[in-house]
């Protein structure tokens, strides 16, 4: 899987988007490469991370989480982190469309960092 560049910016009232396809019963990673809006790389130190996606029902409608992903910092200082899924757990998800959220937090603040759509195909 390609990484795929975010330009992150805290005072912003909205993420970027990047969408995804997962294979159901294969393993799934999503790699970021995140960068502030000077274009160099954002330190993640300090952060924690969470994404989840859920089904999605008609526009702005959803059923709620279907399942969350694993969230890594491959290079903290360098703006790097990864989601994924295991093999089972893309295996239990029924095909078709969903959207995700990519959830950091640091002290008191929480910001959705990227979303997007991901198209689960059957295997």
């Amino acid at each position: 899987m390609a990484t795929k560049k975010i330009t992150f910016d805290p005072d912003a009232s909205s993420s970027p988007e990047a969408n995804f396809n997962i294979l159901g019963g294969a393993n799934f990673e999503g790699n970021f490469e995140v960068v502030g809006t000077n274009n160099s790389a954002f330190d993640l130190s300090g952060y924690s991370g969470s994404a989840a996606m859920s089904k999605s029902v008609a526009i702005g409608a959803t059923l709620g989480i279907t399942t969350a992903f694993t969230v890594g910092f491959t290079s903290a200082t360098d703006g790097k982190l990864k989601i994924s899924l295991s093999s089972g757990v893309t295996r239990s998800l029924n095909e078709g469309r969903y959207v995700y959220d990519v959830l950091i937090v640091s002290s008191a603040s929480t910001y959705s960092l990227v979303r997007g759509n991901v198209l689960v195909i059957p295997p």
